[in-house]
């Protein structure tokens, strides 16, 4: 089971500490199933207790998971490994359309903002003590999360999207719990999950987002506890959570109210598309919305709701580290939400022009891409090392699928942010010779 390598240790520290180090060496691989706790404590001579906290310890680092009767076994990306560090460096030259990041030219300028929100800081500073949340951001926030039909509910700040995801997290599972993500899906969710100590199960998506099969059979033959979903602008592939799409998953997720569902919905603010949320449907639930798309990466800032424990659970962890999400920055934020300094219909205008620009034209050509909405587009191919070579050759610095993807097919993704509408056709006919012959017509 092992090959040559030999787990060793009569306490569980020990054992914890050995397994660690045949995966830091590579002589224990990504996937391998490893003893089972009662062959393991005979082969050591302990008590089978010793093995169990080892492994224990094991799946709370992020260095094993547990799968019921298939066993336990390393972790397929170990959870120092981060999927970010998967990336292709873009020499002089070469565009880097990688990144994921939003056109500068699109993002508001933050001077005035900072100037009114410093005005009023001089006549009354925060002090420690005061709500953790701005008055007025959670006002805004609240009567744009009416105004999309979200679920009344108290509201909080974080910092971005993934410390929300985070505590939720953290709040409601323990070491072991699963949890459904989208595969293909955010890069640092996926590495979150199992940094946590929580099993990722893959649940494959379409251009209308997860498919509702997919969450009724991470639920039931899985046993997963909570359910991620990006309502819009699915990072990497563009997909979109529809009306009659978000119909079908309410009506399975209505049979399993106690799993936890968060809505991702860090696409407000540049999508055309309206919301479709999941908000309300189980007895737990968050939805969470970065400015960080619309507004700025470094704002660091995502208003988020949901049930009332829930939330109460996330600021009451948040009060025992940070404590709260700067005031300040609550305060920039809501002003530009008040004086509209982002046009979100124009944005999303942008973002789809170039964007369908490049599906057609790779479509043209014989590849089918997708991007629905947002600034992506997700390209499967039939080599994916080969391709992002070829694209590099060609001057265009791709990012990897191997990213964003557990067990869905080798593909690229291509950030439009950067682009012009007279770059998409040089960009497509690179793209499409790199895609290869015989690529999936589709990611799963």
């Amino acid at each position: 089971m092992l090959g040559e390598y030999r787990i060793e240790g009569r306490r569980a520290s020990d054992i914890a500490a050995s397994v660690e180090r045949g995966v830091g060496l590579g002589a224990l691989e990504p996937g391998q199933l490893l003893p089972p706790m009662r062959e393991l404590a005979a082969t050591l001579g302990v008590n089978p207790n010793t093995v169990a906290a080892a492994y224990r310890t094991l799946r709370e680092r992020g260095v094993i998971e547990t799968d019921g009767r298939r066993g336990s076994r390393v972790r397929p990306r170990p959870a120092t490994t981060a999927r970010g560090s998967i990336r292709v460096h873009a020499p002089a030259g070469v565009r880097d359309i990688s990144n994921g990041n939003p056109d500068p030219a699109l993002l508001p300028p933050l001077d005035e903002a900072f100037a009114a929100v410093a005005r009023r800081y001089a006549e009354r500073p925060g002090m420690y003590g005061e709500a953790p949340v701005d008055e007025e951001f959670a006002r805004l926030a609240r009567a744009a999360f009416d105004a999309d039909g979200v679920p009344g509910g108290p509201v909080g700040a974080a910092s971005g999207s993934c410390d929300a995801i985070e505590r939720l997290l953290v709040a409601h599972l323990r070491p072991g719990d699963a949890v459904a993500v989208e595969d293909p899906g955010w890069g640092s969710l996926l590495d979150l999950v199992p940094a946590l100590g929580l099993r990722p199960v893959p649940v494959a998506v379409d251009d209308d987002g997860v498919l509702p099969e997919e969450i009724e059979r991470a639920i039931r033959r899985d046993g997963a506890r909570a359910v991620i979903v990006t309502d819009r602008a699915q990072n990497p592939t563009g997909a979109c959570v529809g009306e009659a799409r978000a119909r079908e998953l309410r009506r399975v997720l209505a049979a399993h109210r106690d799993v936890l569902v968060v809505d991702d919905d860090h696409g407000h603010g540049i999508v055309a598309q309206p919301l479709h949320s999941l908000a309300g449907v189980t007895d737990r639930w968050m939805l969470v919305r970065s400015v960080a798309k619309a507004y700025g990466p470094d704002l660091r800032v995502a208003a988020f709701t949901g049930d009332a424990e829930s939330v109460d659970r996330v600021l009451g962890r948040q009060r025992l580290g940070p404590g709260w999400v700067s005031r300040l920055l609550q305060g920039t934020v809501a002003h530009l939400w008040a004086t509209g300094a982002v046009d979100p219909a124009a944005v999303a205008s942008s973002y789809g022009e170039r964007r369908d620009a490049l599906v057609r034209e790779l479509a043209r050509r014989g590849v089918v891409a997708h991007g629905r909405s947002g600034m992506n587009v997700w390209v499967p191919v039939a080599d994916e090392t080969g391709a992002v070579a070829r694209l590099l050759a060609a001057g265009w610095a791709v990012a990897p699928g191997a990213r964003f993807r557990m067990e869905t097919g080798p593909a690229v993704r291509l950030t439009v942010s950067g682009l012009a509408v007279e770059d998409v056709e040089a960009l497509g006919e690179a793209a499409a010779g790199a895609a290869g012959v015989g690529v999936a017509r589709s990611w799963g």
